[in-house]
């Protein structure tokens, strides 16, 4: 299963990149059929997963994906997950 990644630490501080990267790689995820993204806000102080967070609740975004989950081991790291119509998971 293939999955992509997104590091944001470089342009943590980029609000509109931050906001372009996130839709290019959806949309990438989508027409790939990709069915996992792993989204790397880091720890910090929580503020850039607030961000990432709030993107995906977007109802536009909401709807391109199936589900999310944080890490529990690492508060870190967000994953997207969606699913294809005839795909096996």
């Amino acid at each position: 299963m293939s999955k992509l990644t997104l590091d944001l630490h470089e342009i943590y501080n980029k609000g509109w990149k931050i906001d372009q990267s996130l839709k290019d790689i959806i949309e990438e995820a989508v027409s790939k059929k990709i069915p996992e993204i792993v989204i790397i806000p880091g720890k910090g102080s929580g503020q850039l997963k607030k961000k990432v967070l709030r993107f995906l609740a977007e109802p536009e975004i909401k709807k391109l994906y199936h589900r999310i989950e944080k890490d529990s081991k690492n508060f870190g790291k967000i994953y997207v997950y969606f699913k294809f119509k005839g795909l096996k998971e």
